[in-house]
């Protein structure tokens, strides 16, 4: 081939039983998108969707959180017994009775009579005798306790994976 002839490209034409079919038209263009379009009196401004949400806001904010009866997880008279029971330490270990996990539960009655749920670390513990009485005085000299009881039990029994994690650190446990 020399280099002035091009290569050309043949089509083959149709046999004379093929049928010629005219290859199909190519969609319609969309419309182009214009501004005018864009503006309409409906949207808002940047400095109006500013305002909203700043409405909400301040709504938002403005909201009184729900009221927490006294005798529930959250209320002030449950929370005033826990903090009571907290400044109850084992004799034998540093750390808080509630922190070292003694203490199964604290239910408030809506008259203001708190049961405490709580164990020992062993039946044997020489403290036995001594420390539910003295659980039951701290709940019962908490402000706003009108009874206070304790019941020990031992099932599930104490073990060191109920202490928190402030009393494994005091502990050199963590």
């Amino acid at each position: 081939m020399e280099p002035s002839e091009e290569k050309k490209e043949y089509i083959a034409a149709p046999a004379p039983n093929e049928q010629v079919i005219a290859p199909p038209e190519p969609p319609p263009k969309p419309p182009r998108a214009r501004v005018s379009d864009v503006i309409d009196d409906e949207v808002e401004s940047p400095r109006q969707t500013m305002e909203r949400k700043r409405d909400y806001l301040e709504g938002f904010l403005q909201k009184k959180p729900e009221v927490t009866p006294a005798g529930e997880p959250g209320g002030p008279l449950y929370e005033a017994v826990i903090e009571a029971l907290k400044e109850i330490y084992d004799p034998e270990i540093p750390v808080n009775i509630y922190d070292l996990g003694l203490i199964y539960g604290v239910d408030v009655s809506p008259d203001s009579d708190v049961v405490v749920s709580m164990t020992l670390t062993t039946p044997n513990c020489p403290v036995a005798e001594s420390m539910p009485a003295e659980v039951e005085l701290r709940a019962g000299s908490v402000p706003g306790v009108r009874d206070a009881e304790v019941v020990l039990v031992w099932d599930p029994p104490w073990d060191p994976q109920k202490m928190s994690d402030e009393a494994r650190l005091e502990l050199g446990m963590l």
